[in-house]
């Protein structure tokens, strides 16, 4: 009976995996997928010409950039743990479940472009574009850790103390290990939202990385790119417990501050700027609804639905990629040299952020989706094979058995599909942001209609395509939810 029920969800796995594919096959058409620049190879040869030669001597000070994004990263990943710890012992509240989904359902970057209007380039754009979004991530994270530990001590002492003297005493010391190991995973990806915070003239290693690129220094590109790539391979050398604490008590003091908050520009955001037109102009109930309908119609409607196209596109190119990579990081495939080169090259590709490797393919190949496609692939497959070679080895192969393809396809495979299928689908509401966010470098999702209202300081329309996104995100996160529930795919929450 039991092996009855494996093979039915196997089996039910493959049928999924075979709708997507065909759902992605199906928005080929429909997508832009074309190159548009003149001359792709020869200016892709200028960029790897500039690998020869890196150079720093060019940039005006490259070690601020370098402690800027460092010190960005510290301050906002630190507020969204102390903040998110304090939200997660209150998360089974229905309210807080509900605010905290729909602040993370909004990437940093549009949480940037929206304190941008009211602080200007102040630092606390930046600390509130990564602490908020993280509080909310770090709030369900924690949360999850905490209902999924044993509960018998906390039980025990709870009888006899008060709630709080019981959870830190009989739960907090079994928990802390596993909040450490999330809390260190975000903290990388808080360094690559760090330096992308540079692209909307944050002083990170973004800035100065766009501006050498859309010069054409591709030698100074390179050097930026390898400083960061040291900077995310060094982090267990120079990320320790007792030296955190030190590192965010000086971050404040690196950040560059030479900006003034103008209250009067925070007054007029809340009061004016994001109030609807027709409101604002004191119009009727049927100008409003026009106005939404018009806005709807023109420039959501065809975001959301370029949108989806990139999402579903990337999330099986980043499926079929990561199937294609993990057996470089795998004892089963690989020797130690062997599974040194290809966690090299992982290290590379899930450390570049996304933004960025679709800023640069943009400026290659032209404005179309291919350019965002291959960015979100490289990336999150990247990730996934990570995981998935980590996970392959901990199985047990019979030595006795075939090698290479028949290894591959007949004994592991099939036996670490359903926790790669659980990592594709946890990152499928991932994917949908980072695709909306790309819409900003000028592709035509919902990034692009909300850069271009922001453009035109029509804060009151940013504000509506910024809530059809988190909307969107969040339908994405239930349907994936129902998936992996469906499907009894489980994912570690230590690993996301």
């Amino acid at each position: 009976m039991k092996n009855n029920i494996l093979t039915y969800h196997h089996s039910q796995r493959w049928n999924v995996s075979w709708i997507f594919i065909f759902i992605a096959i199906a928005c080929i058409p429909f997508a832009d997928l074309n190159i548009h620049s003149y001359d792709p190879m020869t200016e892709l040869g200028r960029v790897f010409s500039g690998l020869t030669n890196p150079s720093l001597l060019n940039i005006n000070n490259p070690l601020d950039a370098l402690l800027q994004t460092i010190a960005f990263a510290l301050l906002g990943v630190t507020f969204g743990a102390a903040t998110g710890f304090v939200l997660s012992l209150i998360f089974h509240w229905k309210l807080i479940r509900v605010i905290c989904a729909l602040v993370r359902s909004v990437h940093e970057l549009f949480w940037a472009l929206i304190f941008l209007q009211i602080f200007g380039l102040h630092p606390l754009t930046g600390l509130l574009a990564l602490g908020l979004p993280y509080a909310a991530t770090f709030a369900k994270v924690y949360a999850e850790i905490t209902e999924e530990s044993d509960h018998r001590a906390y039980n025990s002492i709870r009888q006899n103390s008060g709630v709080i003297s019981a959870f830190f005493y009989a739960r907090l010391p079994d928990l802390w290990s596993h909040f450490v190991t999330y809390t260190s995973y975000r903290l990388e990806c808080g360094l690559r939202s760090s330096a992308v915070l540079g692209f909307v003239g944050l002083p990170t290693l973004g800035y100065y990385l766009s501006t050498a690129f859309l010069e054409g220094q591709y030698s100074e590109v390179w050097a930026l790119l390898i400083l960061f790539y040291l900077l995310i391979a060094s982090i267990r050398y120079w990320v320790h417990p007792k030296l955190l604490p030190i590192y965010v008590l000086i971050s404040p003091f690196i950040i560059a501050n030479d900006t003034v908050i103008s209250f009067d520009n925070v007054k007029r955001f809340f009061t004016h700027d994001i109030i609807p037109f027709p409101v604002r102009n004191g119009e009727s109930f049927n100008a409003l609804w026009n106005w939404f309908c018009d806005l709807f119609l023109n420039e959501a409607l065809p975001g959301i639905i370029n949108t989806i196209l990139l999402t579903q596109l990337a999330l099986v190119t980043t499926g079929i990629l990561a199937l294609l990579l993990f057996p470089l990081i795998s004892k089963l495939f690989f020797n130690r040299l062997g599974r040194l080169s290809g966690h090299s090259f992982l290290v590379i590709m899930r450390s570049t952020p996304e933004y960025i490797l679709a800023f640069i393919l943009l400026t290659l190949w032209g404005p179309s989706m291919l350019p965002a496609v291959v960015a979100l692939t490289l990336h999150n497959g990247a990730i996934i094979a990570h995981l998935m070679g980590r996970y392959s080895n901990n199985l047990t192969i019979r030595n006795d058995l075939s090698s290479g393809l028949n290894l591959y396809f007949y004994e592991v495979l099939p036996r670490i599909y359903g926790q790669f299928l659980a990592f594709l689908f946890y990152r499928w509401e991932i994917i949908m942001r980072e695709t909306a966010i790309l819409g900003i470098l000028g592709i035509a999702t919902l990034g692009f209609y909300i850069d271009s209202a922001i453009s035109d300081i029509r804060l009151d329309k940013a504000m509506v395509l910024i809530a059809f996104t988190a909307f969107l995100n969040i339908g994405i996160d239930i349907l994936s939810r129902y998936i992996r529930s469906n499907l009894r795919l489980k994912t570690s929450v230590e690993c996301n």
